[in-house]
């Protein structure tokens, strides 16, 4: 056995004595489960909102499967793979990363924000329009301009009259969504609009109107509702920091952080390693984050154990599902008929005939690709095809043709005034497995799982102290 280095060996010990001060719910392939982690798991997913809530009875035998399953995965060496150890670093990170970013952090990167805005606004400030648009396309052509240029004039003759300003932006304007405010735009500050709007809207006192002026965008004739200098930071710090984390910006600053930290290290530390270093920090000052990292790292070896061992392997069987409809055709017994085949709608009576040629001594998953290429190769619909395994009410050509039942449905595809069917009538039980594949991997996937979690029980030791389970929630 080799011996440990004295300072790892204390290290552990010192693991081992802290992880004994908590009480050990169950032990899995020799893995301790504390109290702490079961909780976190139980009341994840028994919490406010889940429709059917377990017992701590109920749970803790899904939770050990769960942790059985982990264990296969951990002996099949997945978390080696680079796949896994990318994508568990991906979710970790998420997590990890804005923890980086300080309240100073936010409030620093606000003033900046508000700096760079200070100074794109300048002595110029903010003007708060409104405007009533005539569009007029740049391809427009000579009469297109005149008659929108005489608009725009008739606009703001009726303006100069007396006409109120809203109201006729509400009915005239061809900018939708100002319109509806009565013509108003958002606080504009410099080189935030076409410099023909900016230099007219610009010029314009508060309460005064301009002549209608072209933009790429047409006529023009803008009202100046309100003028102002930007606000000093403190009256507009609240609304940056919302807008910082609303946006996404905590990512950003995070990631300045870390590339700054990581060209300080001089080489001495990598990008990885400072996550990693983080990671580990976090998970020893907040259970409920040490618990959501294992959660990622455990959920994704989960997934693709299953996968592996069912999911994958039920849906690419198709051997084994047919073995197993084969020997549980009764569990899929219809009450009522079906008609597997299909509905086709013709021009011309040799195309009935034609069409059942065709897909004779064909398989039914290949009728409606040959069907396609030998009647509608092309931009010419020659036949219209309904192909599927139908019950009473879901067609009414098999409705009437199949079944005998009047239909009051009407005539779908006028053009095709024939209607014809062909296929068979199952009055009891699916044809194939393939009639029913949905149902039938769905249960060939629970019992491969049922075998699959009978083998875990037996090849791992799984112990349960039912005394420290009885204070899942009940202790202090």
């Amino acid at each position: 056995m080799r011996k440990l280095p004295l300072l790892v060996a204390i290290l552990l010990t010192a693991v081992v004595a802290m992880a004994q001060k908590e009480p050990i719910v169950m032990t899995v392939n020799g893995v301790p489960v504390t109290r702490s982690e079961f909780e976190y798991s139980y009341n994840k997913n028994n919490g406010e909102g889940i429709a059917d809530k377990l017992t701590v009875e109920e749970y803790v035998e899904l939770f050990v499967n769960y942790k059985l399953k982990v264990a296969a995965a951990l002996d099949a060496r997945l978390d080696t793979l680079s796949s896994f150890k990318e994508e568990y670093a991906m979710y970790r990170n998420q997590q990890v990363r804005p923890t980086l970013v300080t309240d100073a952090d936010v409030l620093e990167e606000a003033k900046r924000i508000y700096i760079d805005t200070k100074e794109m606004v300048g002595p110029r400030g903010l003007v708060r329009p409104a405007h009533i648009l005539i569009r007029l396309s740049t391809k427009a052509s000579v009469r297109e301009q005149e008659m929108a240029s005489l608009r725009a004039d008739s606009v703001y003759r009726a303006l100069l009259a007396g006409a109120d300003f809203a109201e006729m932006a509400g009915k005239v304007s061809q900018d939708p969504g100002s319109a509806r405010q009565g013509g108003l735009l958002p606080w504009m500050a410099p080189h935030q609009t076409f410099k023909e709007f900016e230099e007219v809207a610009y010029s314009l006192q508060k309460g005064e109107m301009s002549r209608p002026f072209l933009s790429p965008e047409g006529y023009h004739i803008v009202l100046m509702r309100d003028r102002k200098q930007l606000e000093p930071f403190d009256s507009l710090k609240e609304d940056i920091v919302y807008a910082i984390e609303q946006q996404g910006i905590r990512d950003a600053i995070a990631a300045q952080k870390v590339a700054q930290t990581v060209r300080d290290s001089k080489g001495t530390l990598t990008e990885a390693q400072l996550m990693d270093m983080r990671a580990d920090s976090l998970a020893t000052a907040d259970s409920d984050m040490k618990y959501l990292m294992q959660e990622y790292h455990d959920g994704l070896l989960l997934y693709e154990i299953s996968n592996q061992k069912v999911w994958k392997r039920a849906a690419e069987d198709e051997e084994g599902l047919r073995t197993w409809f084969r020997k549980h055709k009764k569990d899929y017994a219809w009450s009522e008929p079906r008609y597997k085949g299909m509905a086709y709608h013709v021009k011309t009576k040799s195309d009935v005939k034609a069409v059942k040629r065709c897909v004779k001594d064909l398989p039914f998953e290949q009728w409606e690709e040959v069907l396609r290429q030998t009647f509608n190769p092309d931009s010419v619909i020659r036949i219209r095809v309904e192909k599927g395994i139908f019950k009473p009410g879901d067609n009414p050509v098999v409705d009437k043709m199949v079944f005998k039942l009047r239909s009051h449905s009407q005539e779908a595809f006028p053009d095709y005034p024939i209607d014809a069917v062909y296929g068979k009538k199952l009055k009891k039980y699916p044809d194939d497995y393939t009639d029913v594949r949905e149902k039938v991997v769905e249960d060939y996937q629970d019992m491969l799982e049922s075998e699959w979690v009978a083998s875990l029980r037996r090849h791992y030791p799984v112990q349960i102290d039912y005394e420290v389970l009885k204070t899942i929630n009940q202790h202090p």
